[in-house]
């Protein structure tokens, strides 16, 4: 990929509208990567490429469950430039704008332009995949519960709304053989400037996917909330393995939902049309889940903004609940 052949392209292992990604080696210490190359060729494409550079280069520091940047690279024609490293923080993402924005070369389509991403490589795949493939585990739920809400208090101490979450962009890797979770695919998030809560910063621009966007999302004004609501989705469908198909590629995905005869209305469009609808938390089985965890996802999927937990009470909350640890005992 660089001119010292730096890494070598094993297989791709996952494509979407924006990006494809590889499975790589460094070729100097053999160690695995996993590469994402996204195509700078139209401005929306930049914009995402530009929103997933400026997230990931702006944490100070490394959480275990936040995906790893090594370094980006922008290729342009054969020339390929490192603009970021792990180790050290490069003010030449100015020429990354300057190149990608307003440079005439990368919107002429003979010419390629692509920024490569080289994270760290998670063997597990992503969690809706990894989930579906194993029978119900309250322990192993209980676990990436925990460590969900700990990367996304993490990422809103550092000013970052994810604006994506779903199970799709939530990978595993396996240390010590105990699964850990990574939140990946910053494509939609937001840097918000300024040292004050994250939760005060307002967004406009509705964006995310359809079954886990909070009913203000829909609305078009919303804040770092909207992330909160998006895991209680995950939270919830996870616990009760409840599954939709997606429309577009009639992949199997763990979401939550509202029926209107056969069709599926995402839950927070169907609570923007009745914000008074009382959620049925558990769905399926009352023994499934204890009170506690229901009164969370309740607070966690409040249509409310106001009511709803941040992410740094969910932290304190998460750790509380009585689900998934041992000697539990079923509420019935």
């Amino acid at each position: 990929m660089a001119t010292e052949a730096k890494y070598s392209i094993v297989q791709e292992v996952g494509r979407g509208s924006y990006g494809v990604v590889y499975e790589a080696i460094v070729n100097q210490t053999r160690s695995k990567v996993a590469v994402k190359r996204m195509h700078c060729n139209v401005p929306e494409n930049v914009e995402l490429a530009l929103q997933e550079f400026w997230a990931l280069q702006s944490i100070q520091r490394q959480h275990e469950n936040v995906i790893q940047l090594e370094e980006c690279i922008l290729q342009n024609g054969q020339v390929f430039q490192p603009i970021s490293h792990r180790y050290r923080k490069s003010d030449s993402h100015l020429l990354l704008i300057e190149t990608c924005l307003k440079g005439r070369r990368c919107m002429d389509p003979k010419s390629a332009c692509f920024l490569w991403f080289v994270m760290e490589f998670c063997d597990g795949g992503n969690m809706n995949e990894y989930l579906l493939s194993r029978s119900p585990d309250a322990q192993l739920n209980n676990s990436f519960m925990r460590q969900l809400s700990s990367a996304v208090a993490f990422l809103h101490r550092n000013q970052i709304v994810h604006r994506d979450l779903k199970s799709d962009n939530i990978l595993i890797s396996h240390r010590r053989g105990s699964p850990v979770v990574k939140v990946a695919d910053f494509g939609l998030s937001k840097v918000c400037q300024g040292k004050g809560n994250v939760n005060q910063h307002r967004f406009s621009s509705a964006c995310g996917s359809n079954f886990y966007m909070a009913p203000e999302v829909w609305e078009g004004h919303y804040t770092a909330k909207a992330d909160i609501f998006a895991l209680g989705i995950i939270f919830w469908a996870m616990v009760e393995r409840i599954t939709f198909r997606d429309g577009d590629t009639e992949k199997e995905l763990l979401g939550t939902y509202i029926c209107q005869g056969k069709e599926l209305i995402p839950l927070g469009e169907a609570l923007l049309e009745n914000p008074n609808m009382k959620l049925q938390i558990p769905l399926k089985n009352k023994k499934s889940m204890p009170d506690d965890l229901c009164k969370l996802l309740h607070d966690m999927l409040a249509f409310n903004p106001k009511e709803r937990l941040d992410a740094f009470q969910l932290e304190v909350r998460i750790r509380q609940i009585s689900y998934g640890k041992k000697r539990q005992r079923s509420v019935s």
